[in-house]
């Protein structure tokens, strides 16, 4: 089968890539023959076997508004080589924050610089990427998607007041999204997830499962595998959609 040249070649950006949910996105789409630029708070590891190397990856800090306006200069920067066309941005990076003992911060417990970092992260820092690369992302007629929470419509037993305030809040941005991009042929679109197996479960996930339909834990994979549908010509038609992940536990 004949290779696309690397000006065809698709490309995703990727925030949060470093493992979990991230990690299996990063090897679905690779397989698929799509570039990818990896997004993270740390250096891209001397030690990682990921064949694009550095060159691939952006180091942010997506807590630090003025940060993230630099990368995405330097993310059209890296663009260009590729005619810049963006095919897809997956808004995956986000932060939960845990009281002593890694209990639940609610409403009461949590300080107000606390709230402000998270909703930084998994609210404004997706807004500002993916208004800042639209052109791009209008070139190549790509997708958005967003990866809210199943924490976002209901109280969880652990994730915190902040984190699935502004998980609801990036649902809400994901339906007005699907209505401004659409009109430039962009297509955005959120996925929910529940209880994933990664290393962020809490203790007592387990007493969850019980009560989740298919008795078991999803799997990044499984995750990844919708975020790559979302991202494709087989979803060409669905937009302002927010799929639940979770065998069944919404139900």
């Amino acid at each position: 089968m004949t290779q696309p040249s690397n000006e065809d070649r698709k490309t995703l950006i990727l925030t949060g890539a470093s493992r979990g949910i991230g990690h299996a996105t990063v090897k679905r789409f690779s397989s698929a023959g799509w570039r990818v630029i990896t997004c993270s708070r740390h250096p891209f590891p001397e030690d990682c076997p990921w064949e694009a190397g550095p060159e691939d990856h952006i180091q942010v800090d997506l807590a630090d508004p003025e940060n993230t306006l630099a990368a995405i200069a330097e993310m059209r920067e890296r663009l260009k080589a590729q005619g810049s066309r963006l095919s897809a941005l997956v808004n995956n990076a986000a932060i939960s924050p845990k009281g002593e003992g890694g209990s639940r911060l609610g409403v009461f417990e949590t300080k107000l610089d606390t709230w402000q970092k998270v909703f930084q992260v998994n609210f404004l820092a997706p807004a500002m990427l993916a208004r800042g690369l639209v052109e791009e992302l209008k070139l190549a007629q790509g997708s958005v998607v967003n990866v809210t929470s199943i924490a976002g419509d209901r109280v969880h037993p652990f994730a915190g007041s902040a984190y699935a305030t502004s998980k609801a809040a990036l649902a809400a941005l994901t339906r007005e999204m699907a209505s401004d991009f659409g009109r430039l042929g962009i297509r955005v679109n959120a996925i929910a997830p529940g209880e994933i197996d990664t290393a962020i479960l809490s203790p007592g996930t387990d007493k969850i499962v019980a009560e989740i339909p298919m008795r078991r834990l999803g799997t990044p994979e499984e995750v990844a595998r919708t975020i790559y549908f979302l991202c494709t010509e087989q979803s060409s038609y669905v937009n302002g959609a927010e799929i639940p992940i979770n065998g069944g536990q919404h139900v």
